[in-house]
């Protein structure tokens, strides 16, 4: 770096000693030499940049790009796909120190990498011209990301950076949070085509959180997933400048779209949202719909190529309709096949929102709904039965005449359909395949007769798996949004944010800044510096064994991490003293032996444990009586009374 910033130097003072003598207006017409001087000054910078350049092309080793010297002079300079390589970016920085008319630098795939981005973040420190940076597609890395980060924290000019599949990671994501914490000038940001997954989801939270700069967002083409979603929409919750979102192609599913439309419901800047190809099914689309319902300023909404099919299109036409006023002027689901009910509803909805525009795949497309099902043939059967109180027998008597409750197929088949039983075709074909699994072609209708309490059984067990289902569901549910609430309360100062729909957000105090927490400790519980007691390290017992039958061993002091009781050694007590009484709150025995002092309970303590009697100790043993040596002993009494009697 400090062989670059020589170089810039003293090009700088060859351009100044090399640079023509002014000459002295002629007396002819001094309003044509105005124009000639003005001519001649600018042609002279051009020349002067253009040699700049070239000495440094020669300094680096680098061939030159014409290209560069035939647009001298204009706003745009566009460089894109030219191969300059870290020295080329060198030579380039070096030229554009003193160039003070480029505005818009393209110098996307040039393979800069981190070495050719330190000599251009050199050369920004220098030039306050430059507005629009695109550095995409240069392999630049975490340390191109560090020289890009820094140079964001010092520049004053730079309000749109483009820096699309630089391969930056979720480590990246951090220092980005830090750079645009402070900084209020950047308002266009990409960040597409990365790898930002669930801990990088996080820093852009946390970022999204603290900014009050950015406009346009773009983070399509990452790796967000589940927790990187909801700590993203946590920082969008409380956004209050940012207008443009792309987050297409990061595999949100249902459980993003449900903190996307807890954070639609008190988001109030955002204007065009994109979720295309994020793994959202109709499940999403309404949880995304209770959002819409309480936001008045999102615009435009994509979801072509999500798993929606006509039933989530309907629903996102319903919350336009019964939502007056939703601002959405554009919906693109643009895979949806729907159906003439959709068609008829969109009609009806552009008559009360005249600028909205849906772009759908066309028609044609049908409700995803299951085929009714069919009722249990042979329950059927049971219940006609009850209804007219009929056996079996008395429904097939007329053709098993013998009364082996076994009749052929056919005949059975035909008894069925002449009869009154609300029985169609499939169900007597399913009913004769389960009466005659082995083919047959002899119907045993006595499994007729067994099936109520197995349908009962059946029954009850469908109706747990139910139960079972939306429970789990609802604790999904549940624990998403509880997730999504703490991730909101970790980049939320309380102080500064007002959580209402349309509210506003931010008090006069200034922005805030908040601290990193990483996503995988906000599911955990926090527990008070109040509490009194915890038992979260059983592990690490700590055990105090009084001594029995003497003086009290010495026991250590108190430690502010332990909190102890003392049990007495309930083996020195006969088998007919009283039992101990429980152990209180405080911590303390009434116990029937004084000579054992109870340990006491410490008062600072974190972990909660408790004494045991020194169970390795010898103890008194006594053999008590049992209630065989008392039948022996009066046995043997009885019978030295007999013998004395005879």
């Amino acid at each position: 770096m400090a062989q670059c910033s020589v170089s810039l130097e003293s090009l700088s003072l060859e351009e100044r000693a090399d640079s023509p003598p002014m000459k002295e207006p002629s007396g002819w017409d001094e309003w044509d030499t105005d124009l000639e001087d003005e001519e001649r000054e600018k042609k002279d910078k051009e020349v002067s940049t253009a040699e700049i350049y070239l000495q440094a092309c020669q300094m680096v080793g680098v061939v030159p790009v014409s290209y560069f010297l035939r647009n001298l002079g204009t706003t745009t300079l566009n460089l894109n796909h030219h191969g300059l390589g870290p020295l080329g970016g060198k030579a380039l920085a070096i030229a554009l120190v003193t160039e003070m008319q480029i505005t818009t630098l393209e110098l996307e795939d040039n393979y800069l990498l981190a070495e050719g981005t330190k000599y251009l973040v050199e050369m920004l420190k220098a030039n306050i011209t430059i507005q629009n940076l695109n550095l995409s597609n240069n392999h630049l890395e975490s340390a191109g990301a560090e020289y890009i980060t820094k140079m964001l924290l010092e520049n004053i000019s730079i309000k749109s950076i483009r820096l699309s599949g630089n391969g930056f990671i979720d480590d990246d994501g951090k220092n980005f949070a830090d750079a645009l914490s402070s900084n209020y000038r950047v308002k266009e940001l990409d960040l597409s085509h990365n790898k930002f997954r669930e801990k990088g989801g996080e820093h852009l939270g946390q970022m999204l959180a603290n900014n009050e700069g950015l406009e346009v967002l773009d983070l399509s083409w990452n790796h967000l997933r589940m927790k990187g979603a909801v700590a993203l929409c946590a920082g969008l919750k409380v956004n209050v400048t940012l207008k443009y979102l792309d987050l297409s192609w990061n595999g949100f599913g249902n459980e993003g779209a449900l903190a996307l439309g807890e954070a639609l419901k008190f988001n109030n800047t955002l204007v065009h949202l994109d979720l295309s190809n994020n793994r959202i099914t109709n499940e999403g689309a309404g949880m995304l719909c209770k959002g819409l319902e309480a936001n008045d300023t999102l615009r435009v909404l994509r979801l072509a190529y999500n798993s929606i099919t006509v039933e989530g299109a309907l629903a996102l036409l319903n919350v336009i309709r019964n939502t007056p006023k939703s601002a959405l002027e554009e919906i693109n689901i643009s895979n949806v096949l729907v159906n003439e009910n959709f068609v008829h509803l969109l009609e009806v909805t552009c008559q009360e929102h005249p600028s909205l525009e849906v772009y759908f795949g066309g028609v044609g497309g049908f409700i995803a709904k299951k085929p009714p099902k069919r009722r249990d043939p042979m329950k059927v059967i049971q219940d006609y039965l009850d209804e007219r109180k009929l056996r079996l027998w008395d429904f097939f008597r007329n053709i098993d005449k013998d009364g082996t409750m076994r009749v052929p197929v056919a005949d059975f088949r035909r008894a069925v359909q002449q009869s009154s039983i609300p029985l169609d075709r499939f169900q007597i074909e399913e009913l004769i395949q389960r009466l005659d699994r082995e083919r047959t072609g002899m119907v045993d209708y006595r499994g007729l007769a067994d099936t109520r309490k197995q349908m009962m059984r059946d029954h009850r067990r469908q109706l747990r798996k139910v139960e079972s289902r939306q429970k789990k569901e609802k604790q999904k549910s549940d624990r998403i949004l509880k997730t999504f609430q703490s991730a909101v309360e970790a980049v939320t100062p309380r102080s500064s944010m007002v959580m209402s729909p349309g509210g506003t957000k931010e008090d006069s105090s200034g922005p805030q800044h908040f601290s990193a927490t990483p996503l995988s400790s906000w599911h955990h519980v926090v527990m008070s510096n109040s509490s009194r007691y915890s038992v979260s390290n059983l592990s690490s017992e700590h055990v105090h064994l009084p001594h029995i039958g003497g003086a009290a061993r010495s026991r250590p002091p108190s430690s502010p991490a332990v909190r102890s009781y003392s049990q007495p050694n309930l083996l020195t007590q006969g088998l007919h003293s009283p039992p101990a009484k429980p152990t209180s709150a405080l911590g303390v025995h009434s116990i029937s032996n004084p000579s054992v002092e109870p340990l006491k309970l410490s008062p600072t303590a974190n972990q909660l444990t408790r004494s045991r009697p020194a169970l390795t100790d010898k103890q008194p043993t006594t053999k008590p009586k049992t209630t065989k040596m008392k039948k022996k002993k009066v046995k043997k009494r009885q019978d030295k009374t007999a013998r004395g009697l005879h």
